[in-house]
């Protein structure tokens, strides 16, 4: 026992925060995970005190969530990528219905591209569709055979790194046709070093706003 709690009441309380967990969960596949994970645990717990009520529902949702992640991790989605211009009405819409959570990535993408657009830089707009429905968007501006990252947005529902793969990894065409060798993408935000990392972009220096990557097209 711990604090006067038994061991398989522990198990319920885990598997109660898992569940509870799972529901804030933005991402689907993230919260068919840890909602699998703590029906388990509740399953096992309903049985181990006779309750099968508890036992037997928790089963389902187990089986549930198996079902529909199966569903999930075998479907064959369509990608797409749709370049466009940053000064395009669907572009401007998408960029402020969600500049909550794009500045939390990029605390000053305003003001870089409002710099980019005054000084008639290449821009480089990207709109990333998933299945016919924007996913995510791509802004870069280009300075010489560089392409700097502005933008790199998901919306929540399809973080599961096949949009970036997508584009970094399976489209790198997109960049050469431009000139481009060098991707470097500027950040401080620890969920999105992860994700630069993942696509293949090495730490190259620190600045004021953050750690640089650099992703070489070619590699």
């Amino acid at each position: 026992m711990i604090f006067d709690v038994s061991y398989l009441e522990w198990i319920g309380y885990i598997s109660s925060v898992l569940v509870a967990v799972s529901l804030t969960m933005s991402s689907i596949v993230k919260l068919r995970w840890y909602n699998l994970v703590g029906a388990a645990i509740f399953s096992f717990y309903g049985f181990a005190i006779g309750s099968l009520p508890v036992g037997l529902l928790n089963l389902f949702i187990v089986m549930a969530n198996i079902y529909y992640l199966s569903k999930i991790y075998t479907r064959k989605e369509i990608f797409k990528l749709f370049t466009t211009d940053i000064n395009d009405g669907y572009v401007k819409y998408y960029l402020n219905f969600n500049k909550k959570e794009i500045v939390h990535f990029f605390p000053d993408f305003e003001k870089k591209m409002e710099d980019a657009v005054k000084a008639s830089a290449e821009l480089t707009t990207i709109l990333l569709l998933r299945d016919s429905l924007v996913a995510g968007i791509f802004i870069g501006m280009k300075k010489d055979n560089e392409l700097q990252v502005l933008v790199d947005y998901v919306s929540a529902p399809y973080r599961d790194m096949k949009a970036g793969e997508f584009i970094y990894k399976k489209h790198p065409d997109l960049f050469r046709e431009k000139g481009i060798e060098r991707i470097i993408c500027t950040t401080m935000h620890p969920l999105h070093k992860k994700y630069v990392e993942r696509m293949g972009f090495s730490s190259s220096s620190e600045k004021d706003d953050g750690q640089v990557y650099v992703k070489s097209v070619n590699s």
